[in-house]
């Protein structure tokens, strides 16, 4: 049965989903063609935002972790779970379009640059955390455990980002968040900015309704158990 809090959540994901195909429309028709990459570069609007909303959820997975050793509550591991599946959705998003953009930039679909190698790392970060849950038996240990590994995970974040900075690679310096200002066409970068916002609170919304998933088959599970026990 549904009920009016899962029309409401249904709703909002229309809406947020519209917003997003929305936002790719107007990559492809309201963003100028850059003057040197061509209507390659286009793709970047759906690679950067994909990267910020897998790095946002590696933060977000940090703060749900650190209430999770504080509350030591279900709730919280299932948000953090949830929050570990959305991060790796997007991290596979972003190394699947910078692939793509790679090929035609680079003339390969993949290398080990510094950048992709800790973004890939990001990867099978996300995996271990996954894997971890479902290895352990429900209880304190694995609240525990997936807690210390999603913090540990955040740490990935700052070294993918500076690693342009840190290492000779591929990839371009910083052209958004740089001193003296962006170098990009403000109708490139605020269709890029909008992209990033809306993609992150899609990926929220995605995290929030996993988690309610979660806990409902977690609660399912339990009360078969105490059926099978009586």
């Amino acid at each position: 049965m549904i009920t009016a809090e899962d029309r409401r959540e249904l709703y909002l994901g229309a809406i947020l989903l519209t917003l997003v195909v929305g936002h790719w429309l107007a990559a492809f028709y309201y963003a100028p063609v850059d003057e040197h990459q061509g209507e390659v570069y286009r793709i970047m609007f759906l690679h950067v935002p994909s990267a910020i909303t897998a790095f946002a959820s590696s933060a977000a997975l940090a703060v749900f972790s650190v209430l999770g050793l504080k509350r030591r509550s279900e709730a919280s591991l299932a948000l953090a779970k949830a929050t570990a599946e959305v991060g790796l959705l997007f991290t596979v998003l972003t190394l699947a379009t910078g692939s793509i953009w790679g090929r035609p930039t680079w003339g390969t679909w993949w290398t080990w640059d510094a950048r992709l190698t800790t973004t890939f790392l990001l990867a099978l970060l996300y995996c271990g955390y996954l894997l971890l849950y479902a290895a352990m038996p429900t209880g304190p240990s694995r609240i525990r455990a997936c807690a210390v590994l999603g913090i540990l995970i955040f740490a990935d974040v700052p070294i993918i980002y500076k690693s342009v900075t840190w290492w000779r690679t591929l990839h371009q310096p910083p052209s958004m968040l740089r001193a003296g200002g962006s170098t990009m066409e403000p109708e490139i970068l605020w269709t890029l900015v909008l992209g990033i916002v809306i993609l992150c609170l899609y990926g929220a919304w995605l995290i929030r309704f996993r988690s309610r998933n979660i806990r409902l088959a977690d609660t399912l599970e339990a009360a078969s158990f105490d059926q099978l026990q009586t």
